[in-house]
């Protein structure tokens, strides 16, 4: 398949997910759209992925599978890229699903002048519901002044942010992924679709925003892992924020550093959240040297950032005002707020906000 024209190379990074794969590899075949390969990269998969994969290639000649050694979601999307052949490149994680005409509708908004991002929305499928998401800017065609001003001037800082830094749900040209694969960081494990997506973004001469577009499907699939506590979430921010302070310095942005300090900042309160509603023993005196901090201190006291979610806004006061008093009094919000949901049998939701 020759790496020109309007040829789509779809990646799916295969790992224990056996009990997803049909679903997502169903999904992706029944497209209408011609003219697109299907690579699913097995990553080192104990269960039996491997075989469904390799199944599924010698019935279907679009799909392609690549074999290696487990390296974790980054290194299984790039040993994708490097595989694939098309001039654009779409994501989709092997638990996920999208609707049968989501190539269709995305490719016809490509013009073929290459540096450019189309972006489609998404529902998010938890066992207890679903509900629609989309990006927060208006469905549209950015170029020029408009794309400089309302996209790379501020692509991220924002509560919620104009375009979610997600790999997925977008087409991409195939240049703009494969230049700055350079800039991802395997041990960044927090929100690490940001490696890629954040330069690809920067770069990019043409964005479009579809309109309504409910084609991409996350799945959730164990809603009462989503607060178990991460140990190594703060120390994943802290690295992701120095990731994102070198992407925008390379780029030459000139707001990328308030952009970068900014986004810290509502970094910062999921890494609160974590300790505070999931962290045991020595949860306050992780959260209070979190907040401590003196780089931390510097950058909350010289950036004001407006806050509007109500949890947000506990977990913004506590940054600001690290007191045990304030500390302990959100670790008893979020345990009332658990202790109803699980007696109402809701179970606990994903968190999206910022982070989409």
């Amino acid at each position: 398949m020759a790496k020109d024209g309007k040829t789509v190379s779809i990646i799916v990074p295969v790992y224990k997910t056996e009990a997803y794969l049909k679903r997502c590899v169903d999904s992706l075949r029944r497209q209408a759209y011609e003219g697109f390969e299907i690579v699913l990269v097995d990553d080192g998969s104990p269960d039996g992925c491997p075989a469904l994969c390799d199944a599924y290639a010698k019935e279907d000649g679009r799909i392609r599978v690549v074999h290696k050694e487990n390296g974790g979601l980054v290194s299984a999307w790039q040993a994708g890229v490097k595989a694939s052949s098309g001039a654009y490149l779409g994501f989709v994680d092997s638990d996920d699903w999208v609707e049968p005409d989501m190539l269709v509708h995305m490719a016809a908004c490509l013009s073929g002048s290459g540096a450019e991002i189309i972006c489609c929305n998404f529902v998010i499928n938890r066992p207890n519901g679903e509900t629609n998401h989309y990006h927060g800017l208006a469905a549209g065609v950015y170029e020029g002044a408009q794309l400089e001003g309302k996209i790379k001037d501020n692509l991220l800082g924002h509560e919620n942010r104009r375009i979610s830094m997600s790999r997925c749900m977008k087409l991409f040209s195939r240049d703009l992924i494969e230049e700055n694969m350079k800039y991802c960081d395997l041990r960044v494990t927090m929100a690490e679709d940001v490696n890629i997506t954040l330069p690809a973004l920067l770069d990019c001469q043409r964005v479009v925003v579809m309109e309504g577009a409910l084609y991409y499907h996350y799945f959730y699939r164990d809603v009462s892992m989503v607060h178990r506590y991460d140990a190594g979430m703060y120390g994943g921010i802290r690295s992701l924020y120095r990731t994102v302070k070198e992407i925008y310095r390379v780029k030459d942005r000139e707001s990328g550093e308030r952009q970068a300090d900014r986004e810290y900042i509502y970094l910062l309160l999921l890494a609160l959240k974590n300790e505070i509603r999931g962290g045991a023993a020595g949860f306050g005196k992780r959260t209070r040297k979190i907040c401590k901090d003196k780089e931390n201190r510097r950058i909350v006291e010289e950036n004001p950032v407006p806050v509007s979610d109500k949890t947000n806004r506990m977990l913004y006061f506590v940054l600001r005002h690290p007191s045990w008093p304030a500390v302990l009094a959100a670790r008893a919000v979020f345990w009332m707020y658990d202790h109803v949901r699980v007696t109402a049998g809701l179970g606990r939701s994903k968190d999206i906000g910022n982070q989409g």
